[in-house]
């Protein structure tokens, strides 16, 4: 399924998707989010399981993009055969990197193999022509989750073909020596992120656990968010109902 990021002033919210179950991307469908992110890097999806789920997200009309568990030819190859939206790339910390992601993603100048057989093809249905133009339109995020990729981080940015910066908190901060990703620090090296992307004219992304830090970062040039998970998502609604209980119910 094709996706197009978001232009100008406009913002898209996606969640991750950690739950390997493709009834809770049916659900994720009906809700409003603009995308989701299949978690293959931290999550237990097997390409049978990444399969099922992008065939509903497929059916639900909603875009999906892979977090692979590592950039190499066969990993992103395989989400972008299955028919992601995209690839989420974890570790990005080098020009050379960011390379040879986009490489292994493009038919057209880049190392992507190509079969007409997968659903990214249409089964067969497209022409070899039609098919290529439709996968080198796959979008490419770095993720900048180290203190060497913040270095390189306008770098990385200009290599054509990276269309996201996408900086991750949590793993910057452990690069840092720091264990806690709300640090001033990480603040600082974050912000310098999305300077690096929008100056490069690409989309700044990043990981955010609520609507109120989202619209912090929104007014920065953030446009492109992951919020929460179904996991966190499901367990926050959860909660919810148990505190609203009336003392007659829970005593």
């Amino acid at each position: 399924m094709s996706y197009t990021l978001p232009l100008g002033a406009d913002h898209h919210v996606g969640t991750f998707v950690k739950t390997t179950s493709p009834q809770v991307i049916e659900i994720l469908g009906d809700s409003g989010l603009d995308f989701a992110v299949l978690d293959a890097e931290h999550a237990p999806y097997d390409r049978a399981a990444l399969d099922l789920s992008l065939l509903a997200g497929r059916a639900a009309g909603l875009p999906l993009f892979v977090r692979v568990a590592e950039h190499t030819a066969a990993c992103l190859l395989s989400a972008l055969d299955l028919g992601a939206a995209g690839v989420l790339v974890p570790h990005v910390d080098s020009a050379q990197d960011a390379r040879e992601a986009v490489a292994h993603c493009r038919y057209v100048g880049g190392d992507r193999g190509y079969s007409s057989s997968p659903r990214a093809a249409g089964y067969g249905a497209r022409g070899m022509k039609q098919a290529i133009a439709h996968g080198d339109l796959s979008i490419v995020a770095c993720q900048i989750e180290s203190v060497a990729a913040v270095e390189q981080a306008a770098q990385i940015a200009a290599v054509p073909g990276v269309d996201v910066l996408f900086i991750g908190r949590a793993d910057l901060a452990l690069s840092m020596g720091l264990d806690n990703a709300q640090d001033p620090r990480v603040s600082e090296a974050t912000q310098g992120v999305i300077r690096a992307a929008l100056a490069a004219g690409k989309t700044a992304g990043m990981f955010v656990g609520s609507t109120a830090e989202r619209e912090k970062y929104r007014a920065l040039g953030v446009s492109w968010f992951i919020q929460g998970s179904d996991q966190s998502l499901l367990r926050q609604a959860a909660q919810a109902t148990a505190r609203a209980r009336s003392p007659e119910t829970s005593s």
